[in-house]
């Protein structure tokens, strides 16, 4: 019986762990992105947010399924963060800042189309 019980929470554990990084999965799988990818590879991303945001959860899910790289700042325990975000006018999160397009939510359409730029 419990055995059982252990089995089905790993396969659970399994399933949860694959969907979460199923971005860098596909990749494994898929290398034929090569072109948009080096696109990406030197982009410049910065997303300021907060660990308790949904956008900006979902954001980083996004960033992370797509392979692309970026650099984080929580602008509620990084002082200096919380100052380039006002800089940029911050007035809610998450906030993109690709190729030095300003994206005020979470949008993959304006993600991916600043990328390209």
């Amino acid at each position: 019986m419990l055995q059982g019980v252990l089995k089905k929470f790993l396969l659970i554990l399994l399933v949860v762990v694959a969907y979460q990084n199923w971005g860098k999965i596909e990749r494994l799988f898929n290398p034929s992105q090569a072109a948009s990818e080096q696109v990406r590879a030197n982009a410049r991303v910065v997303l300021y947010a907060t660990d308790w945001c949904g956008y900006c959860k979902a954001t980083r899910r996004f960033l992370d399924q797509k392979g692309i790289a970026f650099r984080e700042f929580d602008i509620e325990k990084d002082a200096e963060a919380r100052k380039a975000y006002e800089a940029l006018g911050g007035r809610g999160i998450p906030i993109l800042d690709v190729n030095g397009t300003l994206i005020r939510t979470y949008d993959p359409d304006q993600i991916m189309a600043a990328l390209q730029r």
